[in-house]
């Protein structure tokens, strides 16, 4: 018999109070279940009796230009920022880069002592990877909404300011028309409790939406719904990062420009930026390891690699623990 840090199982309704692993033992907060969380989607801890937390864990981190990573690295501290205005990236250096969401899924899904983040939107139902609970809170959309989360951020879509023609303002609208938010809601945080009704112009026209990988999945959806009320505009998506999509709006490669972070001072002066959507960043683990969850300083230690192990932290405030077979 094995003593590993797990939950052992979530139920719907009751409550974690387990101490997450930090440097100062810190009050526990309820994890509440719900919305868009691991546990809503069917994904339990499930450790192997085999995971051996003296391993090394598997860094894996976004691309360079991702606004996912971007917005995750400044909120756990992993960008420093300088006195006079520089930011520097710590990730890693022998971290893996995964391109796209669903590559970072995959890495993570293969390897049990790997750990990597992702929009809490795009969280796969069918338990191939487990949300880490980040300073004792559920990563779900009642806890972005609360506040309680603590990593999160916004999905922006961006037009030249003075540049959008009538097509693309109305796609726009639509986005966040009463009908858009509807989709929006349905898998992140819409941005208005009372948008207004949509009606289609019947226009026709193109609109070439690029950009960040994070939000091209609930883009593609508007898009097709979009369409459906349209048929003679045809809205092209192409997938890239959020730096690409704000500066293919920019020299207008792109109608429009999508972003999961928040623009720069450069962007922000050629760019008219529209928040759709609230969205939440998961820590992700193999369903195999058994680690509960983590605060935000040890999350930065990790993805700094200044956490070797998965043990790294078991002295200074274990979570608790129960015997694995």
């Amino acid at each position: 018999m094995k003593t590993k840090k797990v939950l052992g199982m979530f139920l719907a309704a009751i409550s974690v109070s387990s101490l997450v692993a930090c440097s100062k033992p810190a009050e526990p907060n309820q994890a509440a279940v719900g919305g868009n969380s691991a546990q809503a989607q069917g994904q339990q801890a499930s450790p192997s009796a085999d995971f051996d937390d003296s391993h090394s864990i598997t860094v894996i981190s976004r691309e360079d230009g991702s606004g996912t990573r971007s917005a995750f690295s400044e909120l756990v501290g992993v960008i420093q920022k300088g006195e006079d205005g520089t930011r520097t990236d710590n990730t890693s250096k022998e971290a893996i880069i995964a391109n796209k969401t669903d590559v970072m899924i995959t890495n993570v899904s293969e390897d049990p002592y790997a750990v990597g983040y992702i929009s809490v939107g795009s969280l796969p139902k069918n338990g191939s990877v487990r949300a880490l609970l980040i300073d004792g809170v559920e990563a779900n959309d009642e806890n972005i909404k609360n506040g309680t989360y603590p990593i999160k951020r916004p999905f922006i879509v961006a037009t030249k300011i003075g540049d959008a023609d009538a097509v693309t303002a109305d796609f726009m609208k639509y986005i966040l028309s009463d009908k858009g938010q509807e989709i929006v809601a349905k898998e992140y945080i819409a941005v208005s409790e009372t948008p207004e009704a949509y009606a289609s112009q019947k226009l026709k026209g193109k609109i070439v939406v690029g950009g960040s990988s994070s939000v091209t999945p609930i883009m593609e959806k508007l898009s097709e719904a979009y369409m459906e009320e349209n048929p003679d505009v045809n809205v092209e998506i192409q997938m890239t990062d959020s730096t690409a999509g704000m500066t293919g709006a920019i020299d207008g490669s792109y109608n429009i420009g999508m972003s999961s972070r928040d623009l720069t001072e450069k962007e922000t002066a050629a760019l008219a930026p529209t928040i759709i959507a609230q969205d939440g960043i998961a820590v992700i683990v193999n369903p195999a390891n058994s680690t509960l969850g983590l605060s935000t300083e040890w999350i930065r230690k990790v993805f700094t690699g200044e956490a070797p192990a998965w043990d790294a932290w078991a002295d200074e405030n274990p979570i608790g623990s129960i015997s694995v077979e």
